[in-house]
């Protein structure tokens, strides 16, 4: 699963790794070192406008009668998106990325008990996008939330040392796709949910400073000592 992750970067370095996109109101792209599901989280929706927004990290299906299911769909499994009740709408329809660069994750300890969260990002710390899902979902006071998941995937060879899954990072080439407004067949789409290549990335130990949410600064990316 993926369960933290960081964006750190600089609204410049964002726009290099993607020009296509609008970002948004000066000052709201903040670095964040440990978001934590149900908090805002900043993607680009296939809306057609290829705008930075803000969405709760946690998929409210627009069917739920109790938003709170949310904190329990934060990840979404790429095998079975096409089945799950929760998914296969937004698998065909409301597809996003999810800007990040990088994640954490806590690999087990030899002593079967423990865990040492770690720090994964790409070589050069360059920022990247997490295959999401959104919807949109309206309350009975005609509140709206706009909510999404980050797809997961089976690990490559550098996280299987660390978990059993990771977070599907999609490929620059694939970014055109995923953002298309249209419907899409989703067995045209499982083929960008792959791995992304271990040669490309990096892990590291990191203090257990990352367990609590509020330890938002770079204090939790800072490699254990």
């Amino acid at each position: 699963m993926c369960g933290r992750f960081t964006l750190t970067v600089d609204p410049d370095e964002l726009l290099e790794a993607f020009p296509f996109v609008t970002l948004p109101a000066e000052g709201s792209l903040t670095p964040r070192y440990n978001i934590a599901p149900t908090q805002p989280v900043a993607v680009v929706a296939n809306n057609g406008q290829n705008r930075i927004e803000f969405f709760k990290w946690g998929l409210i299906p627009s069917w739920s009668k109790d938003p709170t299911i949310g904190g329990r769909l934060i990840n979404a499994r790429a095998e079975t998106l096409a089945e799950k009740p929760s998914f296969r709408s937004a698998f065909k329809k409301r597809r996003c990325l999810i800007l990040a660069d990088g994640f954490y994750e806590w690999r087990k300890n030899p002593d079967g008990k423990t865990k040492t969260p770690m720090y994964i990002h790409l070589k050069g710390h360059t920022p990247f996008a997490f295959a999401g899902l959104w919807e949109s979902w309206r309350s009975p006071e005609e509140k709206t939330i706009l909510s999404c998941a980050i797809i997961t995937t089976t690990p490559n060879a550098l996280m299987e040392k660390i978990h059993d899954r990771m977070p599907v990072i999609l490929k620059p080439n694939a970014y055109e796709a995923w953002l298309d407004p249209a419907e899409a067949s989703p067995f045209a789409l499982l083929d960008v949910l792959k791995p992304y290549p271990a040669s490309h990335m990096t892990a590291y130990p990191v203090s257990k400073a990352v367990n609590r949410p509020e330890n938002d600064s770079p204090e939790a990316i800072a490699p254990a000592k």
